[in-house]
């Protein structure tokens, strides 16, 4: 079976090769030299690329052209043009795609042994060195290579990963791909004609669509290596994404309850002190979490405790585990010099060039690195990772009053990470601590799984067990309604696991710190740090911003709550009875009781590809005004969720807002819609304005849908012997896979989890419990359901995992 072809264009000597990957996959490698001596792929397993489909090939006068079942690649002989058309529709998806690269000396910075002279500087992600004799010298050639587009002109270009800028479709737009805080990129776009390209590219990027020209340039490659993706809408794409990037790892189940973080806490008791309180609260909590600070004064990221507020420490996660809770701790890269971490890495030369962050790109590194981590940290009770400012660098960017000038931004940074880390591989640290915390835990710990919830992170992260999180971001509602286009551009890059900080890291303005409100060690003013409450938890308006933050986070990969300048646990608000608290509760409470649904869809990631958070272009890319949309979303394929994005009762300061409470929502065509909250039914392809009080926003459940569902559970893994409800809203016919395993360990690898397959056919009005497949270690025999139907009385059902019909 043929499956690849390699040729040289006769007009530029680029030599170009296809392989078929998949019949709906095609990878293309142009390189000046040889094709096959770079480096093995560190986004792309070498068994997938080589579990290739057939590759029909044929000559015609003007071109080459490759064929695969599904998509046909016409390359012309003498320009070396690249079109690509879906063969089932015969329409041409890519026309005239094509390459032009650069060879240039790659430098590396060294001190050429003279003593590095340091200079070590306070910021906001801790102590920083920067090395000030630091030079260039060629090291070895490469090519920056640019990637050229000729789109339709009613083409849209989505995904990328997350920036800040809001961007949902980049036509007409310049973006910079570069890691930062409150930046992760990803090297992936999906167009809304059907297809996708992902980039074998690990260093930094720009993409630009203007006057000037379409194309994405790569800063440093050693080939041109991409992979074009076709598919019917974006889960088809991300499937093939996935195939090539790898399988999302299962999270543990806690990890998709409440998770209560802020800046920070003080010692081990009051971590146990704040699952305890919740738990008399009657309020649901799965995880606390320890930011920075739990090391001794001075020593910065040190993966050693301080002895005089975490010397308990064991003591006291053990009392969070009996609360059938866990505890996650802020883990850094980078450390101060002197301490024990330290000198053990400086020791044995596994430090990079500022001599304070562990070189990830070593397996050795990662390996001390994730020792260090289990002796100091989970050893004493710790079970999952946050590992903070996994960028690394970020140079005098993240400082000063003014925000610099996007393409100044751009060259600061990037050219910091050039410093420290090889150029083929500026954007990829997150990714390589990322493999480090996941293969080396699993060596010694297969009952618990990995959870990482990182600033940073690329593709094929998922199969590491990494949450990103958007970093940083302000306490507006601005930037909340730019962390929603976010969120949906990275689901559109295929990485499925993503959140943010509930209610915005910065509450404050630091131009009101630096005036004498609230100041800190360093009360200068900076640029990223405007919050709009100057008043923080004191504030209405921070409150209601905060609710309104929190039920966008119901609907979340994550849902945690952190920040800066107020606390955010749920006392704080006010208490039982008032509206803020009672409204936070009820978030809280919903989150808990659609966990059936929420864990199923996590299984379906796993075993489908699929996709949590989702763009109304993955469900609804025929509606025209759907396909624009994008402060809405699904969760799964059932649920609408229309955030809330204006103040509706109070601006900062406390004063009143005289508006409607209420929100217009756009309800996508081709179905009708049942609103959440009171079951009422509106028809698709309309405008509505919905109430939106304090207490919920509105969402939406599809017609023709099942939502499994459990209340009254203050952890995932709580009720575990009451029934859950099946929630079928008619219209069409619905069908939902209900998803089981063990909650925190990897047997679900070897097939340790159940399926159970609901259907409702709508004209005959039956609901159909399949039979159930698969099993796994402490799953029920038997079990009740209760059946709800719109319109109806419940029913009770008894189910052994045999298949049962009910008719209504």
């Amino acid at each position: 079976m043929k499956n690849e072809t390699i040729f040289k264009s006769l007009c530029n000597d680029y030599r170009i090769a296809v392989r078929a990957v998949r019949d709906d996959i095609i990878r293309i490698q142009i390189d000046k030299g040889a094709l096959h001596t770079q480096a093995p792929s560190v986004l792309v397993k070498e068994d997938i690329i080589s579990g290739a489909a057939s590759l029909q090939e044929r000559t015609e006068d003007k071109a080459y052209i490759f064929d695969t079942a599904k998509v046909s690649v016409h390359v012309d002989r003498r320009s070396g043009f690249i079109c690509v058309k879906n063969r089932s529709s015969n329409e041409f998806y890519l026309q005239n795609l094509t390459v032009t690269m650069t060879e240039y000396m790659l430098m590396r910075y060294v001190t050429d042994g003279d003593e590095q002279i340091v200079e070590r500087v306070k910021t906001v992600d801790g102590e920083r060195n920067f090395i000030k004799n630091l030079k260039q010298v060629p090291d070895h050639k490469s090519y920056r290579a640019k990637v050229h587009f000729e789109f339709a002109d009613d083409e849209g270009i989505y995904g990328f990963g997350q920036a800040e800028e809001g961007i949902y479709d980049y036509r007409g737009k310049h973006q910079y791909l570069y890691q930062h805080n409150m930046r992760i990129p990803m090297p992936v776009f999906y167009s809304d004609r059907g297809y996708g390209i992902f980039f074998d590219c690990c260093s930094l990027m720009t993409f630009r669509d203007d006057c000037e020209g379409s194309y994405l340039l790569m800063d440093a490659v050693p080939t041109v290596d991409f992979y074009i993706l076709l598919g019917d809408d974006p889960d088809g794409v991300i499937d093939g994404v996935r195939y090539l990037t790898g399988k999302a790892a299962m999270l543990p189940k806690w990890a998709f309850g409440y998770v209560q973080s802020k800046e920070q806490y003080y010692s081990a008791k009051e971590l146990a002190d704040v699952v305890k309180r919740y738990r008399e609260c009657g309020v649901g909590i799965d995880c606390v979490v320890q930011d920075w600070n739990s090391w001794e004064p001075g020593n910065w990221g040190e993966k050693i405790l301080d002895r005089e507020n975490f010397g308990d420490a064991k003591e006291q996660l053990s009392k969070i585990r009996e609360m059938n809770a866990h505890a996650m701790i802020s883990v850094w890269p980078n450390m101060n010099y002197g301490g024990k971490n330290h000198t053990q890495f400086a020791e044995a030369g596994f430090l990079l060039n500022d001599l304070a962050t562990y070189n990830a790109f070593s397996e050795e590194a990662r390996a001390m690195y994730f020792a260090q981590a289990k002796e100091g940290l989970m050893d004493q009770g710790f079970e999952a990772w946050w590992c903070d400012s996994t960028e690394p660098f970020s140079g005098p960017d993240w400082n000063g009053e003014e925000k610099r000038e996007a393409w100044e931004r751009f060259a600061l940074v990037g050219e910091e990470h050039k410093k420290f880390l090889p150029q083929e591989y500026a954007n990829i640290y997150a990714l390589m601590h990322a493999k480090g915390i996941y293969e080396n835990q699993r060596k010694v710990r297969e009952d618990i799984r990995v959870m990482n919830l990182t600033r940073s992170g690329y593709l094929s992260g998922q199969q590491y067990g990494a949450m990103l999180w958007s970093g940083d971001i302000c306490a507006t509602y601005e930037s909340m309604k730019t962390q929603i286009t976010e969120g949906l551009n990275m689901s559109l890059s295929g990485y499925p696991y993503w959140t943010l900080d509930i209610g915005g890291f910065f509450v404050v303005n630091r131009n009101w710190r630096a005036r004498g409100c609230r100041c800190s060690e360093d009360s200068t003013m900076k640029w990223f740090w405007r919050g709009g409450y100057e008043e923080g938890i004191e504030d209405l308006g921070f409150r209601e911003l905060y609710v309104r933050f929190i039920e966008l986070g119901v609907f979340l990969p994550m849902m945690r709550s952190h920040g800066t300048d107020a606390p955010r646990e749920i006392w704080n608000f006010g208490e039982k009875g008032t509206p803020f608290y009672d409204a936070i509760e009820k978030q809280i409470a919903l989150r808990y009781s659609l966990m059936p649904y929420i864990y199923s869809l996590a299984g379906m990631v796993r075993l489908k590809n699929d996709t949590m958070m989702r763009s109304l272009l993955f469900d609804f890319s025929q509606d025209k005004r759907a396909r624009k949309i994008c402060d809405e979303f699904m969760f799964g394929r059932s649920l609408l969720v229309c955030p809330v994005t204006e103040a509706l009762y109070y601006e900062a300061g406390s004063r009143p807002v005289d508006r409607n409470k209420v929100k217009k929502c756009y309800l996508p065509g081709q179905c009708d819609w049942y609103l959440f909250e009171t079951g009422e039914r509106y028809e698709g392809g309309k405008e509505y304005e919905i109430a939106a009080p304090l207490d919920h926003i509105p969402v939406f459940v599809r017609g023709g849908s099942i939502i499994p569902m459990k209340p009254g559970m203050q952890y995932c893994s709580d009720c575990k012997d009451k029934p859950i409800e099946l929630h079928v809203y008619p219209g069409a016919d619905a069908k939902f896979t209900l998803y089981e395993d063990e909650e925190n360990n990897y047997n679900y690898e070897n097939g340790a989890y159940s399926l159970i397959d609901l259907k409702w056919r709508d004209k005959e009005r039956v609901f159909n419990i399949a039979v159930r497949q698969g099993a796994y270690e402490g799953m029920p025999m038997e079990r009740d359901f209760i059946l709800k139907l719109q319109g109806e009385k419940p029913v009770r059902v008894s189910y052994s995992g045999q298949e049962i019909s009910i008719s209504f």
